[in-house]
């Protein structure tokens, strides 16, 4: 896990304070979990389809063509 300093004003150290001793958590829990939301369910953040992320990979194998829909490449399959 990295470290990181922050600078915060005293009054948002003092709200973080007194949230982290009501749950029970240190400050540090509370800011990594504020951080995760922010930057994991920001629901403006755009969400890619399996096509948009994996676009690079398509083409990068070489073989047949009709290799999902052709019976003869199933011939003793299993087997």
């Amino acid at each position: 896990m990295k470290n990181i300093s922050l600078k915060l004003p005293n009054d948002v150290d003092l709200e973080l304070t007194s949230l982290a001793e009501r749950k029970g958590v240190t400050k540090s829990a509370l800011i990594r979990e504020a951080l995760e939301g922010y930057l994991f369910h920001d629901p403006s953040r755009k969400k890619l389809s399996f096509l948009e992320r994996a676009g690079d990979l398509i083409g990068c194998v070489e073989g047949p063509g009709d290799l999902s829909y052709n019976k003869d490449y199933l011939k003793d399959y299993g087997r």
